[in-house]
């Protein structure tokens, strides 16, 4: 047990994955739209090398979706994922019937109403993504707020965050699904309080762009 951790410790070290189940000369599994932009000459080098295992995400689907597995993510708490997934699974119903109800009261724009549950969410997120954010940098013992870049991967978590934390703070007569729904339905089409919110965060570092500068020093 001793050499097991003295090995696993000495793998963290050199920078491995410490107590991995599969040895570094492993290939990481391929899935079908990333063998479809590789040729044959590519491919034949994985024909005799041993793959790890595709993950449960790993799907090719369309039912599968990377922003819909985040958020099912985000919404999973205690490791309940099965609840996490029905509740989301009664959002995007919500959203579905929402929006063929409206088309049918609209009978002259059917074709500009999207009935698609998961293309709104998808629109929704990208929707309340911020460009940039406020960071605290101490010059001279003041500290100010500097205006800086937003990640690709922390713009799509602070939205999503904030499509939940919006739906949490409604009215707890209702159940989450439906009020998550609205939030989704607001924001998908620019207007609500998860966009008021990133509004009100672009303007702060518009106001605060004369510290920007700071960034650098």
């Amino acid at each position: 047990m001793a050499v097991f951790y003295r090995n696993a410790l000495r793998c963290s070290i050199n920078g491995y994955r410490s107590m991995s189940m599969f040895p570094k000369h492993y290939a990481e599994p391929i899935k079908k739209k990333d063998m479809e932009e590789l040729n044959k000459s590519e491919l034949t080098k994985f024909y005799h090398i041993p793959i790890k295992p595709a993950l449960n995400s790993y799907s090719d689907t369309v039912f599968n979706d990377e922003i819909k597995g985040k958020m099912l993510n985000y919404i999973t708490k205690n490791g309940n994922k099965n609840l996490a997934r029905g509740l989301l699974s009664r959002t995007l119903e919500i959203i579905k019937r929402a929006q063929t109800e409206r088309m049918h009261l609209s009978p002259d724009d059917k074709q500009k109403v999207n009935t698609n549950a998961e293309k709104i969410l998808i629109d929704a997120v990208e929707n309340s993504r911020p460009l940039l954010q406020l960071t605290s940098i101490k010059r001279g013992g003041v500290n100010y707020q500097v205006p800086v870049p937003i990640t690709k991967k922390r713009s799509y978590f602070l939205s999503m965050k904030w499509l939940l934390d919006a739906a949490f703070e409604k009215d707890n007569k209702v159940g989450l699904p439906e009020r998550l729904a609205w939030e989704i339905l607001d924001a998908a089409h620019g207007q609500g309080r998860v966009i008021k919110r990133k509004d009100d965060l672009h303007k702060q570092c518009e106001s605060n762009r004369a510290y920007a500068h700071y960034r650098w020093s």
